[in-house]
């Protein structure tokens, strides 16, 4: 038995044979079990002869004797060789010799040999944060957008500055097979809006509570929402109320209102931390990223086929059930293009692996590792956000098999976290 090496570093070909005697015992075990369980005219059940077992059930038994001991004796040899495989074998070439014996040839990927250099030689951007009173008023600006009210107006019909409380029904033009007409209920439209498309402004301005438009709206191509990006739909809008909108004032009692503060300097103060904060996170993850990417520049090496696809199937996984979430339905959800969603994910499912191998291994060389305590508070946090006892969660993540891989996510945060802190 010899292992023939291809040319790719994580792919096995190895040549197996099972001896004679082990394919005869294997044989001898399924024919006594074919005689006890065999139905034939003729013959009490039990006591059908082994040769007419043979001959009957040759084919069943022959294949049952291949499913048995091709995967036991892969395992043998590829343990004998010292390889670990990493995916299912390709078994071709089954041969059954004169003398009984059985032989077959495997392919399999194996973990690549992967050797991380000059990585304690990285440098990252540490860019210097910064928050301008501006950016604080403009948050500030923002929080009272949220707390704004809207009263009624009865005496005029809608102007510049007013808002529109509309229902509205949306068809494309033209008209689509399939298509879903975009419906809402209630929705308030600015009148003159920085955000309004102009036709909602132009057909709307001038009307009272009762009134209804009908009118058509042409989408640009770089419009937010994909459903209507570069179409033309034809709304029936029905005016259901005029209201204005007041912002209440900025002072101690609106800092007073938001909860736990005193005066509208300590509501600037939290927002000045959280814009602080944020930007310096957005920093440093930007700054991971590149080192990443350099890492992998210089340490680039061949990943196995199967890691690839195992990573595509975790981002396919994480997409789907996201869309789930957002409330797509089940049977929408179903008619997806899968093939096209895999074949888009590809680059960066390869970028992960290579990036999660790379750091695995500079965990291995620094000694890094994840203590049972890490673990304890990452089910901690998900029982928390789920509503559910960590026993629960961590008898889940068991029997998924997910616990090796938050531990090796955890391994894989505190590698980047060492590469960014020494990097300085």
């Amino acid at each position: 038995m010899s292992p023939a090496d291809t040319q790719a570093n994580s792919k096995r070909e190895i040549e197996v044979e099972v001896p004679a005697e082990e394919v005869s015992r294997e044989t001898e075990a399924l024919v006594q079990k074919y005689r006890k369980l065999a139905r034939i005219p003729g013959f009490r059940r039990g006591h059908v002869p082994a040769s007419i077992i043979r001959q009957r059930f040759a084919d069943d038994i022959r294949n049952e004797v291949i499913d048995t001991l091709i995967p036991r004796y892969f395992r043998k040899e590829t343990e004998r060789l010292g390889l670990l495989p990493i995916s299912e074998p390709s078994v071709s070439r089954i041969q059954s010799k004169a003398d009984d014996t059985l032989s077959f040839k495997a392919s399999f990927e194996v973990m690549p040999e992967i050797r991380v250099e000059g990585y304690r030689e990285l440098r990252a951007e540490h860019t210097e944060i910064s928050v301008s009173d501006q950016d604080v008023e403009d948050a500030l600006r923002h929080v009272q957008e949220e707390k704004a009210t809207f009263s009624p107006l009865e005496a005029r019909p809608v102007q510049d500055g007013d808002y529109a409380q509309v229902s509205f029904r949306g068809l494309p033009r033209p008209e689509e097979a399939g298509a879903k007409p975009v419906e809402m209920d209630d929705v308030l439209v600015e009148i003159g809006g920085a955000n309004t498309m102009p036709e909602f402004t132009e057909n709307l301005r001038g009307s009272s509570a009762g009134d209804e438009r009908s009118f058509d709206v042409i989408y640009p191509q770089d419009f937010s929402d994909q459903r209507l990006r570069g179409k033309t739909f034809h709304y029936q809008v029905k005016v259901n109320a005029i209201k204005q909108k007041s912002l209440p004032e900025l002072n101690d009692d609106f800092a007073r209102e938001l909860g736990e503060f005193s005066t509208l300097e300590d509501v600037r103060q939290r927002i000045r931390e959280r814009i602080d904060g944020e930007r310096r996170e957005a920093a440093e993850r930007q700054a991971k990223d590149k080192l990443l990417a350099e890492l992998i520049r210089r340490n680039d090496f061949e990943v196995p086929r199967v890691l690839i696809e195992r990573q595509i199937n975790l981002r396919l996984e994480r997409g789907l059930r996201a869309l789930a979430s957002q409330g797509m339905k089940s049977e929408d959800i179903r008619k997806l293009d899968l093939e096209r969603l895999r074949a888009g994910q590809q680059e960066q499912a390869l970028q992960e692996v290579k990036a999660g191998l790379l750091l695995d291994k500079i965990a291995e060389e620094e000694k890094i590792f994840v203590a049972d305590e890490e673990i304890d508070r990452e089910i901690e946090a998900l029982a928390r956000q789920t509503n559910q006892p960590p026993e629960t969660i961590r008898a889940r993540l068991t029997r998924d098999g997910a616990l090796d891989r938050i531990r090796s996510r955890i391994r894989s945060e505190k590698a980047l976290d060492f590469l960014y802190r020494q990097s300085a």
